[in-house]
């Protein structure tokens, strides 16, 4: 059964009160939301209030947001201009309590970073992501911090696969672009790798689950007690001591005392004007207070109690032992990436030794392309097909890119005529264009391809596969450009009354369904032998 998407969980929310679907949508996103805030304030409390923010807010527009993005759409993009517009007005409004906590967090806890590189993009990261256009951060978002395969990205932004590995390549080469007018300069494949390995940290323990609850309460009715008391839940020992010791020295100076009564005579002032029927909610306030306030005694409790010589030794030793995994996540983390860039030269010299499976599009790829195609290991015939099959995508929808802005100066410049040779674009590239890569394209029939939605009656197809298997199809018409399987452009006449044969003897229900079923339905040599390659297909893009 497949998993529901963020938007069909958040309308299942909206429409029916569904709290567990919401709850499932904060439990996905609880580390995605926390990391892109602490990166951004620098404090993990001030992260924890930003991302419940961020919640809180999703839950109050659910029915709104839930209609704006389509149903297999993912919240990550959503997700993360909410939380960059919650930091920038907080740093904006209250800086100075920002610092404040941020130094006393810094007092106790040392924020390690992976690397020197990575100490270097963390502060700009999110102003980076917030300059790319909508389409690309999505990309972005998905792939490299929700660490997501190029199949499920290109089905949350509704596009193909390749189509998705496109524009995640575009907006990490954007990204370096970014850091490289603030003399920033790494390499696109090396920031891939470290936004990848440091980007997401795991959100405090807990968190996701007060964050549902002050989210769906949020909902219903939205007080600054209830909020309190959920971020007191929430709270670690060790941050309740930070909260203790700096309630301590404010009741010493009087200033925390004069500004709840004040803000308080206000409350009341307020309350007291607004109609009798209200007369219970002011009750209620006050109840909280004081619920806050015993909770705040036993916080100031619990912050004696960490003066002790014991608890000091027990913290130190936690210290320590943070110390420790840290250094051994870096450890990992730096093993990890070095093993992916000997994957990626791996597969260079394999190309190089098979000259067959490369194209002249090549010329095209980018370092991200070859960091896209060798993620996964390369130890059998099939990996290297695959990855290769993935280059040679990658590639071809470069040059797609480009010889579609030549076919409408093309055609802008001749009435609308389509070229009948691909000789006559040569002129319109913005740079001339290799003969050997023109060679590969042929102007053929729309027929060729059918059902790919380009305009007519003629295209810009490729003339053969290299792997005819796992190659995908591109085709450029006057309406535009998309893709499909090539094995499925080839044998696409031959499997249509394979196809209706099954359908007529299962009617809708092909539950359990394998291509090998279709083996008892091709009644023609032709027919059995197309079936014959979709079993192959599927094995081979299954194989492990």
């Amino acid at each position: 059964m497949n998993e529901k998407s963020d938007i069909q969980l958040l309308r299942d929310y909206a429409e029916r009160g569904n709290e567990v679907a919401f709850r499932e949508i904060v439990t996905r996103h609880t580390d995605f939301v926390y990391s892109s805030a602490l990166r951004q304030m620098d404090s993990a409390d001030l992260a924890a209030d930003i991302t419940q923010k961020v919640f809180v807010d999703l839950a109050r527009k659910a029915g709104t947001v839930g209609k704006q993005l389509a149903a297999e759409a993912s919240l990550a993009g959503w997700l993360h201009r909410a939380t960059r517009y919650a930091a920038l007005n907080h740093l904006r409004d209250d800086r100075r309590r920002h610092t404040n906590e941020r130094q006393a967090m810094e007092q106790l806890l040392t924020n390690s970073e992976s690397s020197v590189d990575w100490q270097q993009i963390r502060p700009a990261l999110d102003e980076a992501l917030d300059s790319l256009g909508d389409e690309d951060r999505e990309a972005l978002l998905l792939r490299y911090i929700k660490n997501q395969d190029f199949r499920a990205v290109g089905r949350a932004l509704g596009v193909s696969d390749d189509t998705a590995q496109k524009r995640v390549s575009r907006a990490v080469e954007r990204l370096r672009e970014f850091y490289s007018k603030r003399n920033i300069t790494v390499g696109a494949g090396g920031l891939a790798v470290l936004i990848s390995a440091n980007a997401v940290q795991s959100a405090p323990i807990g968190l996701a689950v007060a964050i549902s609850t002050a989210a769906l309460a949020g909902t219903a009715a939205s007080t600054s007690a209830a909020v309190a008391a959920t971020k007191i839940i929430a709270m670690t020992t060790l941050q309740k001591a930070i909260i203790g010791t700096a309630l301590v020295a404010a009741v010493g100076t009087g200033v925390f005392e004069a500004h709840q009564n004040s803000k308080l005579r206000d409350e009341i002032q307020t309350l007291q004007q607004q109609q009798a029927s209200q007369a219970e909610q002011l009750q209620q306030l006050r109840r909280e207070r004081d619920e806050a306030t015993n909770q705040l005694a036993g916080l100031l409790g619990e912050n004696e109690q960490l003066k002790s010589n014991q608890n000091t030794t027990e913290l130190l030793k936690l210290r320590g032992e943070v110390t420790r995994l840290q250094d051994d996540a870096n450890s990992a983390t730096d093993v990890a990436a070095k093993a992916w860039l000997a994957r990626v030269n791996q597969l260079e010299q394999w190309s190089e030794q098979n000259p067959a499976a490369t194209i002249p599009e090549f010329q095209f790829l980018t370092q991200q392309d070859w960091l896209n195609a060798a993620q996964k290991p390369l130890n059998t015939d099939a990996d290297y097909r695959r990855a290769m099959s993935s280059l040679r995508s990658a590639a071809e929808n470069e040059f797609a890119s480009k010889l579609r802005q030549a076919l409408g100066k093309y055609t802008q410049a001749n009435n609308g005529q389509f070229p009948t040779d691909l000789g006559q674009l040569q002129s319109f590239f913005d740079s001339p264009v290799d003969g050997a890569i023109l060679q590969r394209w042929e102007i053929v029939s729309t027929k060729t391809v059918p059902n790919i939605g380009v305009g007519g009656p003629d295209i810009i197809t490729e003339r053969t596969a290299v792997d005819d298997l796992l190659d995908t199809r591109i085709a450029i018409g006057g309406h535009g450009y998309g893709s499909t399987d090539f094995l499925g452009s080839e044998i696409g006449d031959a499997m249509k009354p394979v196809y209706t044969a099954y359908s007529d003897a299962h009617g809708e229900n092909w539950t359990g369904f394998n291509v090998s079923n279709l083996l008892d339905f091709a009644k023609t040599p032709e027919q059995q032998a197309a079936v014959q390659k979709l079993i192959a297909q599927q094995q081979l893009r299954s194989a492990p």
